[in-house]
């Protein structure tokens, strides 16, 4: 082989690499983009692949055209449909493991040069050696690469990451630092001084296996750092869910407390009555027929006042059930139900009442954002063997998105301080959540269905024994 053709031969191998990195990080970014994912993949691809062929073609550094690919993604983050602060940092993990990968294979390549250059003895054969060596160091990289991006992408998709700015600097820090480790070793692998060449891996020998050591301890520190942080958020969010079932449960206790007082007035009207009677009798015989109507208008005043008006078999969704629908009478919203507490013992009334509770209020929330003269609530029940089955269905504005690792719809609302929590958690957004947690204690699901701009929720119970 000829100087001529091993160059060749190096771009070729250098612009195959790039399409597969190219596609890498295409696929590495695919399950965040939801809605148009087929252009945008396209946009990512050909983004990775004309910046660094650019770099082919002019001198530009590595490191810049893995700042511009960055950038750019960064810059139409709207287009893509993904945060800003996730998309950079994916970007960086990506362009670490790249180098890192890459790093790891250096020494075998100190190793291997030599064994295929051995017995070359003449310029055809030694470029020809050059050139298999570098197809199999090249390989190498590209299969632990691979490997290493395989295994990164799983754990992401163990726990979406809610990355605050906290959050966000803590996970770049191994990323840069072993972006940097790589491109500071690789200025200092062969430094010409004049007519002599100091490399590396000769002056230092320890060095061909401290180095590929570092580069992945710095992945593994990388791993470790996103397992932790997914940790947290885990903690974070359920310690959020619990606080907010107990101010539910606190809130229901509260309404619980009204409607002892709301029977204990009808058992105090039922005690009266008699009184009444006996009062509109005499009022009767005495001929003030006028006053009896007064008298009569104001007992029927005071038993309106004692009166719910949806009526479910069970006082805990009596409350919840009636106080949505006032809330719904007020704001202008159709609001019908169809509820009836199930009749067996196997269903906890309280774990009922925080599935009604975030339904309904979520159901409000959305009926909200539609013209008024199209706001209505649907909410049913029915009961079936050992199944129970609760059903919600409101109208909303159609615009809704999905989280790729719940199945939930992403809630659009800003963030509310939680006591204990820091400002950074959100109440909003994991009602459903709430609604599935609950459902799982009766072995159970959620089933999610959204038809024009209809949104509806099913939520399915099993008796429970215990």
């Amino acid at each position: 082989m000829s100087e001529t053709g091993f160059v060749e031969l190096y771009h070729m191998v250098s612009g195959v690499e790039i399409l597969l990195y190219a596609a890498s990080i295409t696929a590495f970014l695919h399950p965040l983009l939801q809605e148009n994912a087929g252009r945008k993949s396209l946009f990512v691809y050909l983004a990775y692949v004309c910046i660094f062929f650019l770099g082919l073609v002019f001198p530009i550094p590595g490191l810049l055209c893995m700042l511009l690919v960055t950038a750019l993604l960064m810059t139409c983050h709207g287009f893509l449909g993904v945060a800003p602060g996730l998309l950079f940092l994916l970007c960086m993990l990506f362009f670490c493991i790249r180098d890192l990968s890459f790093m790891v294979v250096q020494s075998l390549d100190y190793f291997s040069v030599q064994m295929f250059l051995r017995d070359a003895d003449t310029p055809e054969k030694i470029f020809l050696m050059a050139a298999l060596n570098h197809i199999l160091i090249e390989t190498l990289a590209l299969l632990l690469f691979f490997l290493m991006l395989w295994r990164l992408a799983l754990q992401f998709q163990k726990k979406a990451l809610t990355l605050q700015v906290k959050e966000l600097c803590y996970l770049l820090l191994t990323p840069f630092a072993g972006i940097l480790f790589v491109h500071m070793i690789l200025r200092l692998l062969i430094v010409a001084d004049g007519d002599s060449i100091f490399q590396l891996y000769e002056q230092v020998p320890a060095a061909i296996y401290i180095i590929p050591l570092l580069a992945m301890l710095f992945y593994v520190g990388t791993l470790v750092a996103i397992g932790s942080c997914q940790k947290v958020i885990a903690l974070q969010e359920e310690r959020s869910q619990s606080f907010i079932e107990q101010q539910q449960l606190t809130g229901l206790q509260e309404r619980l407390t009204q409607v002892e007082q709301f029977y204990a007035g009808i058992r105090q009207m039922k005690h009266e009555m008699r009184g009444h009677l006996t009062n509109i009798k005499g009022l009767a015989e005495n001929g003030h027929y006028e006053d009896i109507d007064h008298y009569i208008a104001k007992m029927d005043s005071s038993l309106k006042s004692l009166e719910f008006s949806i009526s479910t078999g069970n006082a805990v969704t009596d409350v919840i059930v009636n106080d949505k629908h006032r809330t719904s009478v007020s704001l202008g919203i159709d609001f019908q139900a169809d509820f009836a507490y199930p009749p067996a013992s196997g269903y906890d009334a309280y774990d009922i009442g925080i599935i009604l509770n975030n339904l309904l209020q979520n159901a409000l929330e959305a009926c909200k954002k539609v013209e008024q003269k199209k706001r209505y609530l649907y909410l049913s029940s029915r009961k079936r063997n050992h199944f129970y089955l609760i059903e919600v269905r409101n109208s909303f504005d159609g615009n809704v998105r999905f989280d790729g690792h719940t199945g939930l719809p992403v809630s659009t609302k800003g963030p509310h301080p939680i006591p204990g929590f820091g400002p950074s958690m959100a109440l909003h957004g994991i009602g459903l959540s709430n609604v599935r947690r609950e459902a799982k204690k009766y072995r159970g699901n959620v089933d999610i269905q959204v038809r024009g701009r209809e949104f509806q929720v099913t939520v399915l119970l099993q008796e429970n024994s215990n």
